[in-house]
């Protein structure tokens, strides 16, 4: 499991160091000087300067992370306004195309992997159902009382065959438990367990929050997939759409988030994340390792678009104000409005981190 873990930890190091180099390329497109660009945080492992464009370079200990740290960017009281590598002398333009390219390169990392996905693996073309297998059981559930385990592939109830979905997709194992009724005798279940096959009985019980009769298991659908490869241009395609829709369920569950709070619970920091891709990972394989990158890549692209100080989408608002009126907004009162931000966001994230240390040991 750890190496699955520092995966998970080089996969986060991987989008958060390309968003930074998406800032370093536009700089020296742009002819920003970079003071310092750094791969990863924490104590540093290498150091090297390039006497050019004086920039120092590190690679540091934790593989998580990143930085691109510009001259004068920290200058809230102008005592370096005249240093012509202050990032503020430099036309508007330069600086908004530097600022946008973190967010921009994390959308075409998702893009490039997804498109490489699609290459490597295909389409699925439409595989084969198989039987439910037992993920979980309740504790002091009509399952766990009959016998029921953890691994067991349900073959049949009461004789008829278990296997695959009914016409309209219902999985034949959920109506065969709710077309239950108090009084009948219990469900035989024919189950296959470490390649022996067993009869099991069970009694199911009304669930009163569902409104349903439950036996207390989480199940999963056996699917052997049919994958056929494609050309690169039906990839480029698909692998755009796919990206196309991250976005979209992101900014919808992002939009319920900050209107209602729904789904704020359900929230995860680092650590929650890095539990999430290892144990997807360790379970399903390589392929959704980088369909999770996909995915989390365009989370944090989209993200960093958010007006929310601290954030890029701030910085650009600032950009595009000064843009706009030829005067930029005086840069203590951003400095402030940027360190609110950062206070809001270290608090969330402590927040998020706190649920999932109390999910991880609960």
């Amino acid at each position: 499991m750890i190496f699955y873990v520092f995966a998970a930890i080089l996969l986060l190091g991987i989008m958060v160091t390309v968003h930074e180099f998406g800032h370093f390329c536009a700089a020296r497109l742009t002819g920003i000087p970079v003071k310092e660009f750094a791969i990863g945080f924490g104590p540093q492992l290498v150091k090297w300067h390039s006497k050019k464009h004086e920039t120092q370079f590190f690679i540091r200990l934790i593989p998580m992370g990143g930085y691109c740290m510009f001259y004068g960017e920290d200058d809230t009281e102008g005592k370096e306004k005249d240093d012509e590598r202050n990032l503020n002398n430099f036309a508007v333009w330069r600086r908004l195309l530097t600022i946008l390219m973190g967010p921009v390169m994390n959308f075409v990392l998702a893009l490039v992997v997804a498109v490489g996905i699609y290459c490597a693996v295909g389409v699925d073309q439409g595989g084969e159902y198989g039987y439910y297998v037992v993920q979980s059981v309740d504790a002091g559930s009509p399952a766990e009382a009959g016998g029921l385990q953890a691994g067991d592939i349900i073959l049949a109830i009461n004789g008829e065959d278990m296997k695959g979905l009914d016409a309209d997709e219902t999985p034949r194992t959920s109506r065969a438990i709710m077309a239950y009724r108090p009084g009948d005798e219990p469900l035989q279940m024919e189950v296959e367990r470490e390649g022996e096959k067993e009869i099991l009985y069970l009694t199911p019980a009304v669930n009163e929050a569902e409104g349903r009769m439950m036996v207390g298991i989480t199940m999963q659908l056996q699917y052997t997939p049919n994958f056929q490869p494609i050309s690169i241009f039906d990839a480029i395609g698909r692998g755009f759409d796919y990206c196309v829709r991250s976005g979209t369920a992101i900014l919808d569950a992002l939009v319920k988030m900050l209107g209602t709070g729904e789904g704020l619970q359900e929230s995860s920091g680092p650590v929650g994340i890095v539990q999430l891709i290892a144990e997807e990972t360790k379970e399903n394989g390589w392929v959704t390792y980088a369909e999770l990158l996909v995915l989390i890549s365009v989370n944090l692209g989209l993200f960093n678009l958010l007006p929310i100080p601290g954030l890029d989408g701030s910085r650009l608002i600032f950009l595009a104000i000064e843009g706009i009126f030829r005067k930029p907004v005086p840069r203590k009162i951003e400095a402030y409005i940027h360190m609110a931000g950062y206070l809001v966001l270290i608090g969330f994230m402590l927040f998020v981190t706190f649920q999932d240390i109390r999910k991880l040991f609960g």
